[in-house]
């Protein structure tokens, strides 16, 4: 069901810092930030060779990201990001073998401007997972 990895999100309380690691300390190319508010989070993806890395940024209080931060003041990993087919057979198939599909399980327009859902991480080892739609074709949005 799951395709490739997409990305690995990881939560950062300052942007600026985390960029400068990547971009000056790794050499990674680095792409211009852009506010999700929609999501309560700034994104800023750093592209791998294989995959992407995405850093988070609260975009205020009553951001998950800055929940998140409150119990890990130095960031680390939010979540990882697969692609699927089709996101609405994904999400039925999910649910029909007692996975959880946090909100109100509609997919949700994401950073790459293409459907999103996440799944409770109690369900997938402790770790938050993001199932993409991977091209705007297949499922789609309801």
């Amino acid at each position: 069901m799951i395709g490739r990895l997409n990305h690995v999100a990881i939560a950062v309380a300052d942007m600026e810092t985390a960029i400068g690691v990547y971009r000056d300390t790794l050499g990674a190319k680095v792409s211009d930030a852009v506010g999700q508010p929609e999501h309560g989070v700034t994104t800023v993806f750093i592209d791998l060779p294989n995959t992407k890395i995405e850093l988070l940024e609260p975009l205020g209080p009553d951001s998950p990201i800055a929940k998140f931060l409150e119990r890990n003041p130095s960031g680390g990993i939010h979540h990882i990001c697969y692609e699927v087919d089709d996101i609405i057979a994904a999400r039925d198939r999910l649910l029909s073998q007692g996975a959880r599909v946090l909100g109100d399980g509609k997919p949700k327009r994401g950073a790459h401007g293409l459907p999103v859902l996440f799944l409770h991480p109690k369900d997938f080892c402790g770790t938050l997972v993001e199932l993409e739609q991977a091209s705007r074709d297949p499922g789609g949005q309801e």
